[in-house]
C-alpha cells in the first residue's frame, strides 16, 4: 500500500521505532534550518492517532519564546500600519562578514518596533498560555506545535512531554503569562 503521507506508513514508523530503540530515546532530533536551542526543539516521535500509530513532527518551545514571537509579530504589524513601505528588516553582511548598516528608514522602523515591544511588555498587553496544536494535514505525519512554561527545553522535558502526550495524561497550565525581556521576570495573571 502506498501512503501519500510517509508519516503514516507502517514500514517507515517501524524503521523510526528501531532507530529510537537503538538510541535509547523516545524521540529523534531534527536538524534543520532552525537550530534547536534551549528555547526551541524540533523532533520526531511515534504516537497514536485515531487508533493507529503515526509519526509526530513536533516543535516544542518555551512559553517565554512563544510570548516573544507573539509580541514581535504584533509590533511588526503596527510598523506595517505606520510605514507603508515596511517589508521587514533584513540584516545583510558584506564580503568580510560585517553587518551592512541599515538605511535611515530601516533604523527608524527598528526603533519604532523596539518601543512598541517595550510598551507591550510593560503594559502586559500580550498574555500567553501553554498549548498543543495538531496539524493533521502536515506533509510528514502529524504536525504538533506546543509551548510549555519551562525555563528551557532539554531531553528530560522532551521525554516527559512525549510520555504524558502518549499516555493522554498531559495537563496544560491554563494560566495566562506575560514576560518582560529587560528584567527577565515573568508576571502571572488569571
Amino acid at each position: 500500500m502506498s501512503y501519500q503521507n510517509e508519516g503514516f506508513d507502517p514500514q517507515i514508523i517501524e524503521a523510526l521505532k528501531r532507530e529510537l530503540k537503538s538510541s535509547n530515546k523516545s524521540f529523534k532530533m531534527i536538524e534543520g534550518d532552525e537550530e534547536n536551542t534551549d528555547d526551541f526543539v524540533n523532533f520526531l516521535f511515534v504516537g497514536m492517532f485515531e487508533g493507529k500509530e503515526v509519526i509526530y513532527d513536533a516543535a516544542l518551545y518555551t512559553l517565554r519564546l512563544h510570548h516573544s514571537s507573539e509580541v514581535f509579530e504584533l509590533a511588526e504589524h503596527e510598523a506595517a500600519k505606520k510605514f507603508p513601505n515596511f517589508k521587514g528588516i533584513k540584516y545583510e553582511e558584506d564580503e568580510n562578514g560585517n553587518l551592512i548598516p541599515l538605511t535611515s528608514e530601516e533604523e527608524e522602523i527598528g526603533w519604532f518596533i523596539t518601543e512598541i515591544i517595550m510598551d507591550m511588555e510593560e503594559e502586559e498587553t500580550v498574555k500567553v498560555q501553554e498549548f498543543i496544536d495538531l496539524d493533521t494535514h502536515h506533509d510528514y505525519g502529524i504536525g504538533l506545535d506546543a509551548a510549555l512554561n519551562v525555563e528551557s527545553i532539554d531531553e528530560s522535558v522532551i521525554e516527559k512531554f512525549i510520555r504524558e502526550f502518549n499516555d493522554d495524561s498531559i495537563r496544560l497550565d491554563d494560566t495566562h503569562y506575560s514576560f518582560q525581556t529587560a528584567e527577565e521576570e515573568d508576571y502571572e495573571e488569571d
